[in-house]
């Protein structure tokens, strides 16, 4: 494979050797590492993430017979609609799986530094966990796709699997989060977990969010508890004049305000800076979380012990679903305005 490539986007990549596990070692320190590139416009040096830098070096290490099978035009649309922007629990985006002998042993060691480097590497060992739990590890049951080219400001890399979308767009998706909606859930224990989702790593998230319902008053209660979850796959935007489901932000006092905050916060900690920062810019473009609800569901109360498994932030274009009931899923919408479109398929 060359050892130097040129993307118009993110700058020359380095020219000199470099063992394949270096890639992945590179990443996995630090989600907020960058390489330092020239920028082409105003001839400075700025800062481009590793992932994105990744993806340029992946596309030109392809094979046109690869390319035909994994590179796609950005545009490209499939039965549900726009193949880039769909997002589902338990899929394969194409028919080539990142572990195959499709990929050689240098694009692989590409695929897992992208894939890392699109994490907070303080959550890689729990991402280990849950691949392990759901997909029998890293590179067993995950595909990938690339959209657009390198260079023409449409270009984006898109990572499946079962309980698993995730993407990386170098920001040329324009006013979407994560480049578009993603998905992650996990079934630690099988497929029907107990009460207290034991060893569920995204299960602590849903209790911060509890704790935000203990805080509310016996009105804000009623206000916030609903009967019936939407579909877990319903996460278009509604806009601003949409009817979210619970109990409107702007109702709650100032410590429970900044506890909801915390609540995001834990959402996203997952996730590298640049795209926790990234939905945090998003949600301020459409008001903040004073323009959000929140509710939650007794639909969905696994073992009936009033610790609500099932609850949703909601806003004009923002939509965090999770799902607890049988196991966690987690579908996640979020832009700087409500006309993005995207296709689900629960």
């Amino acid at each position: 494979m060359p050892q130097s490539s040129r993307c118009p986007d993110c700058g020359p990549i380095a020219a000199h050797p470099m063992n394949r596990r270096q890639f992945v070692r590179a990443v996995g320190g630090t989600a907020a590492a960058a390489t330092m590139v020239p920028s082409l416009d105003a001839g400075q040096p700025k800062k481009q993430p590793v992932s994105e830098t990744l993806v340029a070096k992946l596309y030109n290490a392809l094979s046109p017979v690869q390319k035909k099978q994994v590179c796609f035009d950005w545009n490209h649309q499939n039965k549900d609609g726009l193949l880039r922007q769909h997002v589902s629990n338990n899929w394969n985006i194409t028919k080539t799986l990142v572990g195959s002998d499709f990929f050689t042993q240098d694009q692989k060691d590409l695929i897992e530094a992208i894939f890392w480097g699109l994490y907070n590497p303080e959550w890689k060992d729990r991402i280990k966990k849950q691949l392990r739990d759901d997909a029998g590890g890293y590179g067993k049951r995950q595909a990938i796709a690339l959209f657009g080219r390198p260079g023409s400001g449409q270009f984006e890399f898109v990572m499946t699997g079962r309980h698993l979308t995730i993407r990386c767009d170098g920001d040329s998706t324009d006013h979407m989060a994560f480049g578009g909606p993603i998905f992650y859930g996990h079934a630690a224990q099988g497929f029907n977990e107990k009460p207290d989702h034991p060893g569920n790593v995204f299960w602590p998230q849903a209790l911060k969010a509890n704790t935000l319902f203990e805080m509310l008053d016996g009105r804000q209660r009623k206000q916030a508890l609903l009967t019936n979850a939407p579909a877990e796959e319903e996460v278009h935007f509604q806009g601003a004049n949409g009817a979210f489901p619970g109990i409107p932000v702007t109702e709650l006092s100032s410590d429970q305000k900044q506890h909801v905050q915390r609540v995001l916060e834990s959402l996203i900690e997952p996730y590298r800076s640049r795209d926790r920062a990234e939905v945090q810019s998003c949600l301020a473009a459409q008001g903040g979380l004073d323009r959000c609800s929140v509710a939650f569901y007794t639909s969905d109360d696994v073992g009936k012990d009033k610790v609500w498994d099932t609850w949703r932030i909601e806003g004009p274009a923002f939509v965090w679903h999770f799902r607890g009931d049988p196991h966690v899923h987690v579908w996640v919408n979020v832009a700087d305005r409500p006309s993005a479109k995207i296709t689900t398929a629960g």
